[in-house]
Order: C-alpha cells, then sequence, then structure tokens
C-alpha cells in the first residue's frame, strides 16, 4: 500500500506562481530578485497556514537557481533546484526557534555562518516560530543579523510579530501576509479535488472555506477528513454533518421569526436546534455572523464582503430588503450581549431562549385586525373633532398623529361635526401599557413621516384642540412612565415622581430636581408629546421642563457638581484639599 500524503503537503506551492492568496508579496519578491536587491533579512508574519514558511523556501529555492526561468521561477533541473527537491540542500538551514530558543543555539547558527557555501551563490537561514526566542538569544542574535556575510540571508517566520523586539524588527524587511480569502480557498480546493478525482459540490467546498478561518492548511485539512468520510463525492449535507456547523437555513428561518415577532415558534426552532446536539453558543456566534451578512448585503457597495456561497447570496439580498437597518442593528447588538454573557450562565438553555424572546419582544406579532385598523386610519384618516366638513384636506395629516387605532364605536366619529369627544376614561381599555412597550420601537421611518405631517398641519393651522381635565393628563402620564419601569428605572422614577401642572393654553409645566433629569426629559421630550397629543386629542399641547431646588436641600446629588458640594458641607477639608492642590471637578 501506497503511503498517504496528506494534500496540505502534497500541493503544497512549489513556484511563487502556485502560492495562493499572496500576490502582493510574491510579485515584491520576484522583484526584488529581478533587480538584485534581496535584504539581508526577512520577516514574514500573519496568522497561521498563510504561506509563510512555504515562502521562506521558495525563496530560497529561487535565490540559489542557477537558470532562473524567465518568470523569475526555479528551474528545478539544476543541481541546486534538485539537491532542495530531495531535501539535500548544504545552503538552506531550517532551524525551529521553538525548540532551539536558547543563547547556545543562536551561537551555534552565528558559528555556521561564518563558513562561505561550498556550492550555489547564498547560505539561506529559515527560522520558524522566531518569537520563541529568548530575550538573550535575540540580544545575540542582533550584530549577526545587522552585519552579516553577504552570503548570508536570514527569513524569519513568525504569527506573533508583537513579540519580537523591535532591535529585531528594525533590521528585518517586514511583509504581513494576510488571512486567504474563502473565494481563493474554495477555488484552490476544487483544484485539488479535481486532481484527487473528487467532484465536491460548490457549496459544500464553500462551507470549508469558511470553516478553515483563513488558513489554506487547516481547509486542506478538513477536506482530507471529509474525502475520507463521504468517499469521492463531497455534498453539502455531507459536510455540515460531518463539521457539525448549523445549516445556513436555520438562521434565515429564525430570522423571519424575529421579524414576525413569533416568539413560540422561534423557541420551537432553539429546541430544534438544541436538541441536534448543537452548542448554543456556536448558535448565538452564527446568529450574529448572519445579522452581519444582513447589514452588508443591504448595500451594494458593501455587498463584496458578503462571504458566502453563491447560491446563497440571493437569500441574504431578499431577506435583507425585507429588514430595516435599525432591526439589523438591533439583533446585532443583542446576539453580542447574549454571546458574551453565555459562558457565565448557570441554566444556558434558559439564557438562550431568554435572549431570544428579548430580540423577539420588539416586534411582537400584530393581530390581523389591528394590522386591518392601523392601514384603514392611514388611508383614510377622521378627525374626531368639531371641524367642518370641508375641512376633509388638512385633517388627514392630522391623523398621523395617533399611535394607535382609535375605537370604532366612538360618539363623535358617528354624529359627525359638532360632536363632543367622550371622556378621556373610556379610551382605558386600549390596553396603554403594551403601546407603551411598543413605543420605543417605532421605526425611524415612521417618525420622519410624522414629524413631516406635523410640519404640514402647523402650515395649515387646522390642528385638533379637544378639551382635557388635569385628571385625563394624570392618567396618560402615568400611563406613559410605566413603559420605562424596566428599561430605565431612572426614567421612570423621575416621571412618575412629579405630576405636571396644567396652564392655560394647553402648556404643561414639570418641574424637576437638577440637570441629570432635565437631560433624561428632554431626551423623551418629543415622544412624550406625541404621545399625549395623540391619546388627550390635542395637537396644541406643549412642555417645559424646569429645574426647582428643593430648599431644605435634601435632594439627591446627581452631577459631580452636586456630588462635590453634598461633601464639602459635611466636611470643609474637602474645599481645603481642592483649593490646595488646584484640582477641577470632572464633568
Amino acid at each position: 500500500m501506497d503511503t498517504f500524503v496528506v494534500s496540505a503537503r502534497k500541493y503544497r506551492p512549489a513556484t511563487f506562481g502556485t502560492v495562493v492568496g499572496q500576490s502582493s508579496i510574491t510579485n515584491t519578491l520576484k522583484n526584488a530578485i529581478r533587480n538584485e536587491q534581496l535584504a539581508q533579512a526577512f520577516l514574514f508574519c500573519g496568522p497561521r497556514g498563510v504561506g509563510k514558511t512555504t515562502c521562506a523556501r521558495i525563496l530560497a529555492k529561487t535565490i540559489n537557481c542557477q537558470q532562473l526561468t524567465p518568470e523569475i521561477e526555479p528551474c528545478n533541473t539544476c543541481d541546486s533546484c534538485v539537491s532542495f527537491n530531495r531535501s539535500a540542500s548544504f545552503n538552506v538551514y531550517e532551524l525551529d526557534a521553538a525548540s532551539n530558543n536558547s543563547v547556545e543555539d543562536i551561537r551555534k547558527l552565528v558559528d555556521q555562518v561564518r563558513i562561505p557555501p561550498q556550492a550555489g551563490k547564498y547560505k539561506i537561514y529559515i527560522i520558524d516560530e522566531v518569537h520563541m526566542l529568548s530575550l538573550a538569544a535575540f540580544n545575540a542574535f542582533l550584530k549577526t543579523l545587522e552585519e552579516p556575510p553577504a552570503y548570508a540571508k536570514f527569513i524569519l517566520a513568525t504569527t506573533e510579530k508583537h513579540k519580537i523586539i523591535p532591535t529585531i524588527l528594525s533590521r528585518c524587511q517586514i511583509f504581513d501576509f494576510k488571512r486567504i480569502t474563502v473565494e481563493d480557498i474554495a477555488t484552490h480546493l476544487a483544484y485539488v479535488g479535481e486532481k484527487e478525482g473528487v467532484k465536491a459540490e460548490k457549496d459544500a467546498l464553500q462551507v470549508i472555506a469558511l470553516k478553515a478561518d483563513g488558513s489554506l492548511r487547516d481547509a486542506l485539512s478538513i477536506f482530507d477528513q471529509l474525502v475520507s468520510f463521504s468517499g469521492n463525492e463531497l455534498s453539502y449535507k455531507d459536510v455540515i454533518e460531518n463539521l457539525n456547523v448549523l445549516d445556513f437555513e436555520y438562521y434565515f428561518r429564525m430570522t423571519d421569526h424575529l421579524l414576525a415577532g413569533d416568539y413560540r415558534a422561534a423557541l420551537l426552532l432553539i429546541h430544534e436546534i438544541l436538541g441536534n446536539g448543537f452548542d448554543g453558543q456556536h448558535f448565538l456566534g452564527g446568529l450574529g455572523e448572519h445579522f452581519r451578512n444582513l447589514l452588508v448585503a443591504r448595500d451594494a457597495s458593501t455587498a463584496a464582503l458578503l462571504e458566502v456561497a453563491e447560491s446563497y447570496r440571493q437569500r441574504y439580498h431578499q431577506q435583507a430588503s425585507q429588514c430595516e437597518e435599525g432591526f439589523i442593528l438591533k439583533m446585532l447588538d443583542q446576539a453580542n450581549r447574549a454571546d458574551m454573557n453565555y459562558k457565565a450562565a448557570t441554566n444556558k438553555p434558559l439564557h438562550l431562549e431568554i435572549a431570544i424572546l428579548q430580540m423577539a419582544a420588539g416586534n411582537l406579532a400584530t393581530p390581523a385586525e389591528d394590522v386591518k385598523k392601523k392601514t384603514a386610519d392611514l388611508q383614510n384618516p377622521v378627525i374626531r373633532n368639531s371641524q367642518p366638513a370641508t375641512a376633509a384636506a388638512p385633517a388627514t395629516k392630522s391623523a398621523s398623529l395617533s399611535t394607535g387605532p382609535k375605537p370604532a364605536s366612538s360618539p363623535s366619529s358617528a354624529a359627525g361635526a359638532g360632536a363632543e369627544k367622550p371622556a378621556a376614561k373610556a379610551r382605558i381599555g386600549l390596553n396603554l401599557d403594551s403601546k407603551i412597550a411598543n413605543h420605543s420601537t417605532v421605526s425611524l421611518k415612521e417618525k420622519e413621516e410624522e414629524k413631516e405631517d406635523d410640519s404640514v398641519e402647523t402650515e395649515a393651522g387646522d390642528m385638533p384642540e379637544t378639551p382635557f381635565n388635569e385628571e385625563d393628563l394624570q392618567m396618560y402620564w402615568q400611563a406613559f412612565s410605566n413603559g420605562f419601569r424596566d428599561e430605565k428605572p431612572s426614567l421612570f422614577s423621575t416621571l412618575a415622581g412629579g405630576k405636571p401642572v396644567l396652564n392655560p393654553g394647553w402648556q404643561l409645566r414639570f418641574e424637576v430636581a437638577n440637570r441629570v433629569q432635565h437631560m433624561e426629559m428632554e431626551s423623551i421630550k418629543a415622544d412624550l408629546l406625541h404621545f399625549l397629543r395623540s391619546k388627550l386629542d390635542n395637537a396644541h399641547i406643549s412642555l417645559q421642563v424646569e429645574i426647582v431646588k428643593k430648599e431644605n436641600g435634601q435632594g439627591k446629588p446627581y452631577t459631580p457638581q452636586d456630588k462635590f458640594k453634598h461633601l464639602a458641607g459635611k466636611n470643609p477639608a474637602v474645599q481645603e484639599l481642592k483649593d490646595r492642590l488646584n484640582l477641577e471637578i470632572d464633568y
């Protein structure tokens, strides 16, 4: 039986032209050889499996070749090339710095450098994993590396350039090898499969390339493993089963469930994934990658960053067109948070389910009847106030102030012009808490349309002005506050801790204790006014937030200045310390 040679060794590049994915580096090296401008030391750095040691060997072989081709490639026929191919060259030395990292090892190398080559032009020393050398060994190597004999060339290779001391870096020409792209790896795997007589699906090779994470050596090792599993026919199904990779379809299905707010279907899908033996954190990482792909697929300028099989590109573009950018960014953030906190969770399946429920909470499915009512309101808006019938055109814009469908059996809509609005308490059955919870998920597009509608109303001067009392105001103010009870407790405390004062002209005045509370109120002022105007059917409502300090001085200090004054009041030595050291309060 013939000895099996792994594909990573069997198909290892032997010329610059066969190196995969590093054309800029190979072209630079070939030009240096052509122009006879070779440096005395090279440093090849980059991630694993991208061709550092391979390029070092090709460079060593090429500069000693006696009959270079016009393409600056070794001829493979001269004595130097033949001896190199048989691993019997006396001019090329390879040193593993991981196991030869002491000063004594470097001294032996320096002693060898003093002896000129017996045949050929150069003696080449390839030092792999050079970052493993000790500090003393680096220092012993400095002088030889800076002023070697004309016939000596050093090629250093490392995966961790940051561990090499600066004095070594300054004496080398540095070449940074990049991760090999998914397309280049898939193309090379197809070439290897053709040479080995293996029929492989493109999607299967794409999954192998993604799994290799930019390393061609890893990709070839995975390829050999899968060929041993499935024989000479490599299918997409066999690859995802053997590599324990989640099918892309799971992510597409989960995204559809989250878009629809169908948390029940999302939980069932999670149960199916965990039941198939997949790790929860693996799923969260893949889900985050899926939303990242959706984000880059939304724009033609970033679509090139989509590293998926060609058959899935159209699927990504199609689903990306159904998702708003805000939704994708929110899902990315929540998936990333869940992934970071996964290891610390005691009950990991529950942690995963809670993460999915939080993602679905922002897009809870709306009943069909509500959708129909909202659509009807947008297409045929009706103003429930005492506007004459001839004011239909301006009234169309004012209907956009409503955040939800209004009761169909409203007496004002039935009676027509001149009918008064029913008491605000009659509308308490609108499930205010649920609307407040969904209030923050209104899309940016909808908010922009609402702002545009508000501006049109102001120009028309035809806005609803239904009277209301302080009892109605307090009821809806409290309902709005409840929406922040869990997500923003400090804001909820500010809203619920005070009562707005109703002044003539529908002007509201709300007092806060400090600047922090004032900033919080200003951040949600637009949403609060929109909510109150729509619920109270009065577009003339305005709000003024004022800072009123308590005379008894028992207000809680929030800002750094307040905290300093509080401490200085208790202990005057704090003020004295600040003055003596000329300190300033950090804002």
